[in-house]
Formats: C-alpha cells, sequence, structure tokens
C-alpha cells in the first residue's frame, strides 16, 4: 500500500507532468499554419493537400500544404531536405515520377510513399498549387531589368 507522503508526491509529479505538456501543446499551436486550398477545389486536390501534409512535409516546402521541410538556404541544408516546391512548379507526370521513383536521384525520398489515387490525389495538388514564388521572383527580376 502507498504511503500518503508518496501518493502525495505522486501526484505532484503527474500533475506537474501534465502542467508541462499543456504548456507545450499551446506553444506549439502558436506558429501553427493550416493547410490552404480554394473551397471549390474537387475532393481529390483536397485529399492530395492532406496526404502531402502527411507524408511529404517533414522534407519539401508548400505553403498551401502548410510544410516548411526544405531548407530556406544552402547553409541549412540537411541531407533529408527535398526540393521547395513553393520556388519549383511541377507537373502532375513530373510529381507521379518522384513518387514512383524515389524523387529524380533515388536516394533518400522512400518510392512509393503514396499509390494508386492517393498518388494521383497528391500529384494533382502539388501541380495545381507548386510554384507560387517562382512566378512572382522571375515578375520581380522582370520589372527590375536582371
Amino acid at each position: 500500500m502507498i504511503g500518503a507522503r508518496m501518493a502525495k508526491s505522486l501526484t505532484l509529479k503527474i500533475t506537474t507532468a501534465l502542467a508541462a505538456l499543456c504548456a507545450a501543446g499551446a506553444l506549439g499551436a502558436c506558429g501553427s499554419q493550416e493547410i490552404e486550398v480554394a473551397a471549390d477545389e474537387p475532393p481529390a486536390v483536397k485529399q492530395g493537400a492532406q496526404l502531402f501534409y502527411e507524408r511529404c512535409s517533414g522534407c519539401h516546402t508548400l505553403a498551401a500544404a502548410a510544410s516548411e521541410g526544405s531548407a530556406e538556404s544552402v547553409h541549412n541544408v540537411e541531407h533529408t531536405d527535398g526540393p521547395n516546391l513553393d520556388q519549383r512548379k511541377v507537373e502532375v507526370d513530373q510529381v507521379l515520377y518522384a513518387i514512383r521513383n524515389g524523387g529524380f536521384s533515388g536516394a533518400i525520398m522512400p518510392q512509393n510513399i503514396v499509390t494508386g489515387e492517393e498518388a494521383d490525389a497528391v500529384a494533382e495538388f502539388v501541380a495545381k498549387y507548386s510554384g507560387s514564388k517562382a512566378a512572382s521572383e522571375q515578375q520581380e527580376q522582370q520589372n527590375t531589368g536582371d
């Protein structure tokens, strides 16, 4: 049988641990983003956004999927960083090729991270929302004459 003193100590430790977990959760939520796709998108594109967030966001950046997995600077690049898809426009067939073959180099990305209709949904989503910063950067360069 646990003594009163031990029970009080155990209760205090559990309460402190729960308070720390709640505080960490609240702080983590402050910087969180949400997936942003147009309300009138077909269900497959919305599903693709969710699948991309769940399976690809650790290595790729794509604002519409609330993912920041790519390095912002060459000084911060990690071995597993995939392309920043806000800066690179890709088409459906390119995305499907990368999914099936583990990227374009085949070195890091798992092959067939999604398959079948899920792969099609991710490809449709990425093709539609990739390249958002690439177009604006090109326009800036044209406007400045560089």
